[in-house]
């Protein structure tokens, strides 16, 4: 069955950004290597140190419109329940 992930990465300074794609291996490693223009290319966001799990696209994308508008101190709250020292969880996919 297919995998759809909703994640967050973050940088050296802190800043968030909330992403969804179906291959989340692949999709770190083009953040990583700067192949997606855009604010995670600009702002150097590429350390992943969230994500979730869906096998329904449509819940999926609704989770990450959800995140994208929850407040910085909530989106934190969420992951730093699993990763408290917001390690770079790439070499664990």
């Amino acid at each position: 069955m297919k995998q759809y992930f909703v994640y967050l990465l973050t940088n050296n300074s802190g800043a968030l950004y909330v992403g969804f794609t179906g291959n989340l291996k692949n999709r770190i490693w083009e953040h990583r290597n700067k192949t997606i223009k855009g604010f995670a290319e600009k702002y150097n966001i590429d350390k992943i140190i969230y994500f979730e799990q869906s096998e329904n696209v449509h819940s999926a994308i609704a989770r990450e419109k959800q995140l994208k508008g929850w407040s910085r101190k909530k989106k934190i709250a969420l992951f730093e329940k699993e990763n408290p020292e917001w390690r770079d969880l790439y070499d664990e996919l």
